[in-house]
């Protein structure tokens, strides 16, 4: 556990960044080769810690995760398409595979499949996703994603979004 220092009652102290706000959405990407929606749903109930990102605010944005917070699923690189939805079931701890205490991750599982992908051309393709991370930080592994984005992708890949709701 991090104890957090004693809030400073001087003015002048330093105040630090502001912490992320969030919808309760993600986006996580996975190289299928490496690890699958496919492989995460064979996890079951025991979920997968999401290991081996080395991003900072990547990892930042895993610690503003909460349990019960929903992510869609990514397969970058092979396929580049939105595959299901998971959820967050372990807030952010050390990262397993990390020996520096650096890296955090949370564990997740598969909570819903997609009843039809929805492509990267796709999202750049709808002019309501514009903005969305997906979009303006493609490299970036762990995405916030707004809560108006879920809905219309959940939309777009079959799924009602009042039945995927944080």
């Amino acid at each position: 556990m991090i104890k957090k220092p004693a809030a400073s009652k001087s003015p002048s102290a330093a105040s630090g960044p502001k912490p992320l706000t969030t919808t309760g959405y993600w986006l996580f990407k996975s190289e299928p080769d490496v690890f699958s929606w496919e492989m995460l749903k064979t996890k079951g109930k025991a979920g997968e810690p999401w290991t081996g990102v080395r991003n900072y605010l990547a990892r930042n944005n895993m610690k503003a995760m909460a349990v019960g917070d929903l992510g869609f699923f990514y397969h970058s690189n092979i396929g580049k398409e939105i595959v299901g939805i998971c959820r967050v079931v372990a807030p952010a701890h050390p990262d397993p595979e990390d020996g520096t205490g650096t890296w955090e991750c949370v564990d997740v599982v598969a909570h819903a499949d997609f009843a039809r992908p929805v492509s990267l051309a796709d999202v750049k393709a709808n002019p309501r996703l514009a903005a969305m991370s997906l979009v303006t930080s493609m490299r970036l592994s762990v995405q916030p994603v707004k809560a108006d984005e879920w809905a219309e992708v959940c939309r777009m890949g079959g799924l009602d979004p009042k039945k995927y709701r944080r």
